[in-house]
């Protein structure tokens, strides 16, 4: 009952993810990305590991890698024949996160929207609504197993117009084991808005609920987001959400130096 969505290959790497469920949490160096198998620290993790992950799925996720070893990192990728597209790191604590987002959030919705309960069936028809919407925006999703909760402590919160179509989706979750320094850092993300509720704030919204979840039934004591460079409304709207970037920190994704970047 995992709920996989997307493409062939995206379904196998979420399948290999949820595999390595109990590995990811007891191994050091080991993080839970989602989409791919996940690494937070190199070192400890080992580039055996590293390269049989890469060897087998042609993709590693990268969490939290330290600035001043990044270039390090491409470096030994880039001998394997792989590249590493990162993106930069908005973070927030408890304190200045739930300020800014109950903010947004007490403005409320716009007429004709509502908030939805979070997903509970990995592979019901609700979360491939909601699935659909994250790949409609160009989101690779998570599995209907990861965004319902039923792998780890995890939130994703959910809007809908009157008649049931989901308008604006995000989640958060914990990705990193109790080796890291970043254990009790929830990541936040995944979000979506459908193209005929954009330019109505929905997006500030949806991010705001989720980050108030995050710390109010997930007692996380930070939150981090990832944003490409180029991105600048999803830099907008997480720092109205009181996040602030990070430039020691860098997350990424490697893949086939000739392959397209796996998610914007």
């Amino acid at each position: 009952m995992s709920g996989y969505f997307g493409t062939e290959l995206q379904q196998h790497l979420q399948a290999q993810a949820e595999a390595s469920v109990d590995f990811i949490r007891t191994t050091p160096g080991a993080c839970q990305t989602g989409r791919t198998m996940g690494c937070d620290d190199p070192d400890r993790f080992g580039w055996e590991l590293i390269d049989k992950i890469l060897n087998r799925d042609g993709i590693c996720g990268f969490r939290m890698i330290p600035a001043s070893k990044v270039d390090e990192l491409k470096s030994r990728l880039a001998k394997g024949g792989f590249r590493l597209d990162t993106w930069d790191v908005f973070v927030a604590d408890r304190l200045g996160a739930l300020a800014a987002s109950e903010a947004i959030v007490r403005r409320g919705l716009p007429d004709g929207l509502v908030d939805q309960d979070k997903p509970s069936e990995p592979e019901g028809a609700y979360t491939a609504r909601i699935q659909a919407l994250m790949a409609a925006s160009g989101v690779v999703p998570f599995s209907g197993s990861l965004l319902a909760g039923t792998l780890g402590p995890a939130t994703t919160v959910v809007v809908c117009d009157e008649t049931g179509t989901v308008a604006a989706t995000a989640h958060g979750y914990f990705a990193h084991n109790s080796y890291s320094a970043y254990h009790r850092y929830a990541w936040g993300g995944l979000v979506a808005v459908a193209e005929s509720q954009r330019g109505r704030g929905l997006g500030n919204y949806i991010n705001a609920r989720m980050i108030l979840s995050v710390f109010r039934d997930l007692h996380a004591t930070h939150i981090y987001e990832l944003v490409s460079t180029s991105n600048i409304p999803s830099r907008r709207m997480v720092e109205s959400c009181g996040l602030r970037p990070d430039p020691t920190v860098v997350c990424g994704a490697a893949t086939p130096s000739d392959s397209a970047r796996f998610t914007r």
